[in-house]
């Protein structure tokens, strides 16, 4: 082979797309198909020359949903969930409970944090729940005593969503928080941060944020120089790359990121190194 077809070769083995390859963590899977969506997945990644150091995968969403009453179905889900990644090393589990079964959802919730779950999904939208109810707060709370963290939507497709979340980490401060879509379209809303941190005493560092859907997005578009802004004023350390598969495929989530106008050592932190962090991966 010429020198020049090897320097070829070596540039495009170092290039960001090829980079990104070989390092992603996806925050955001469903598998509403069990052990079924984990194959389609892993499938999708090999035609698309994907490969991910791990993904954080979730029973619920679809046709699936954690209902108010149902706390035998969610402990079956949140079991099988759990012997799913027993036999795929790659898969955080990511268990459910819904806030309004209250103490019940509370043993749930450390009934599986003693079987090693680190993060607890929870959806206002699909759930039917009001983040500004007590109970809710109250499991908030006890999955930060437990080490757990608690991933959120935040779609903003219910009003003030961002704000009765903001108030929800304010008074759960030992707890980490994980904003899924990191507001939607009003994302601007997050750029609050950046003022609420100078406030003495006053850190609001227990928020983290994956951009799933939003980044797709915001990617080449008339407001992707504000969503840059926002990624950066919320804590680049802050942000998580997440793809709400089956909705959005991973390769169309990489793909976006890499064209946003941040530089490789900012998408490095976000590809993987941001969660491999969060979650001891």
């Amino acid at each position: 082979m010429k020198a020049t077809h090897v320097l070829a070769v070596l540039l495009l083995a170092l290039s960001p797309a090829a980079i990104a390859q070989d390092a992603v963590f996806d925050t955001h899977v469903h598998l509403r198909n069990g052990e079924a969506s984990i194959e389609e997945y892993e499938a999708k990644l090999k035609a698309a020359h994907l490969q991910v150091r791990g993904f954080g995968g979730m029973w619920f969403g679809g046709p699936q949903q954690a209902l108010q009453g149902d706390v035998a179905g969610t402990q079956a889900r949140n079991d099988a969930l759990i012997a799913l990644a027993d036999k795929h090393p790659k898969l955080l589990p990511i268990a459910t409970v819904h806030p309004y079964d209250g103490q019940a959802a509370l043993d749930e919730l450390k009934r599986v944090a003693g079987r090693g779950i680190r993060v607890l999904k929870l959806h206002p939208h699909t759930q039917k729940f009001d983040v500004a109810d007590p109970r809710v707060l109250a499991l908030a709370k006890e999955a930060g005593a437990l080490g757990v963290i608690v991933l959120m939507d935040n779609a903003n497709i219910i009003a003030g969503d961002s704000e009765h979340l903001f108030n929800l980490a304010v008074n759960a401060p030992k707890t980490k928080f994980i904003f899924a879509h990191i507001g939607g379209l009003n994302f601007r809303f997050w750029n609050i941060l950046a003022l609420a941190r100078t406030a003495q005493d006053f850190f609001m560092d227990n928020i983290y944020f994956d951009i799933s859907g939003t980044v797709v997005l915001a990617a080449d578009s008339p407001i992707e120089d504000e969503f840059v802004w926002t990624l950066r004023n919320v804590g680049i350390d802050h942000v998580l790359l997440g793809s709400d598969y089956p909705q959005l495929s991973l390769a169309q989530t990489v793909d976006a990121l890499e064209r946003l106008d941040l530089d490789e050592s900012e998408k490095s932190r976000v590809r993987e190194g941001n969660a491999r962090k969060l979650f001891h991966k």
